[in-house]
């Protein structure tokens, strides 16, 4: 004797519902034949454990593809009709099958299934809106982090070939008057360079506001500071190798940022990006060191910077005694971002040895 489960339905203008009422279904097997459904399956129905099937003639044509999902209560069975509309029944037979019955969890009147078409679609429309403005809004920083990180590459970049031409030509004079044939282009970099707090503080770009705040502060402190305000500091030598290791760094930087605002990769770029600095950024830091070693004589001579103390003292407070606490700050800062650093290129690399697994 054939047994059958309880079988309920419900319908949109372009799909049937089945809801099958059997419990751990197993071994089942569903498919339409000429607009009739065939089903079978093993579970606990109505007859406890049992093997259950069933067969619906529908009343127009359906589409071959059947979806079924089971759960330990159920079995879900989706059909597509051949065409879109709004079936008066579901089965050719007049009088329905006693094991089928309508599935009133599920169940809309045709206004009601148009009204959910509308529903949908407008929420289609609102999702589609916010996702341009989205696009917009990705399209509008991309631009932004694209023309910066360009004119950031094109400014240190003429820095690098600028020192290195001046080097092959002149040879060691060149050292001397580095100050001024490239200062005016580095204020303007590293001005703007001011830049990546912001974008670091803003959630523009994802990376710690910490360590970009250091780095920039503490190159524009050496270059405003050490070289700007002191016409002594111009022409030393230090100048170059400050000049030099600051856009030697900037030059691989700038443009794997570029890439990135592109999702796109230069893997030879990517190593240079998170290698290069290994050597090159404390070799910086102790240029600056010996910047700021320099420069402790001039401001305990000239007093500028000094702090004046009330005449009952009769002294003042040296910037120079402020540059030796400096000096310990900047090799602390080179261990906080040369930290930063290294997590980041460990992170980069071992993400990519990730995904080549």
């Amino acid at each position: 004797m054939t047994l059958t489960p309880l079988v309920y339905w419900a319908q949109r203008h372009e799909e049937i519902y089945l809801r099958v009422e059997l419990t751990d279904a197993q071994n089942i097997d569903v498919h339409v034949h000429e607009k009739v459904l065939q089903f079978r399956a093993r579970g606990h129905g109505a007859k406890g454990l049992n093997e259950y099937e069933f067969n619906l003639e529908f009343i127009s044509p359906v589409k071959p593809e059947v979806t079924h999902r089971s759960t330990q209560r159920q079995v879900n069975i989706t059909v597509r009709k051949e065409q879109r509309g709004w079936w008066e029944r579901l089965v050719v037979q007049e009088r329905k099958p006693v094991f089928l019955a309508p599935d009133f969890d599920s169940w809309l009147d045709e206004s009601d299934a148009e009204m959910e078409i509308r529903e949908k679609e407008e929420k289609r429309n609102r999702l589609n809106a916010s996702r341009h403005k989205e696009e917009g809004f990705v399209s509008l920083k991309t631009g932004f982090l694209f023309i910066y990180n360009l004119v950031q590459f094109l400014g240190f970049s003429w820095i690098f070939v600028n020192m290195t031409v001046r080097l092959f030509i002149f040879g060691q004079d060149s050292l001397y008057d580095t100050f001024h044939t490239i200062s005016d282009v580095m204020f303007f970099c590293q001005i703007l360079a001011a830049v990546e707090v912001l974008n670091a503080a803003f959630g523009v770009v994802r990376t710690g506001v910490i360590p970009t705040l250091i780095q920039v502060v503490g190159r524009n402190f050496i270059l405003f500071i050490i070289f700007g305000s002191l016409e002594e500091m111009h022409n030393r030598p230090v100048v170059f190798f400050v000049f030099y290791l600051w856009s030697s760094i900037e030059i691989f930087r700038y443009p794997f940022y570029m890439l990135g605002c592109f999702n796109t990769e230069w893997k030879t770029l990517t190593w240079l990006r998170y290698t290069i600095w290994i050597p090159l950024y404390p070799l910086g830091v102790i240029a600056e060191a010996v910047a700021v070693i320099q420069s402790i004589p001039i401001f305990h001579e000239t007093k500028l910077f000094s702090i004046p103390l009330p005449k009952a003292i009769g002294t003042s407070i040296g910037f120079s005694y402020f540059l030796h606490i400096y000096l310990v700050l900047m090799f602390l800062g080179l261990f906080i971002n040369f930290r930063h650093l290294y997590k980041q290129r460990k992170r980069r690399f071992r993400t990519k040895k990730r995904k080549a697994n």
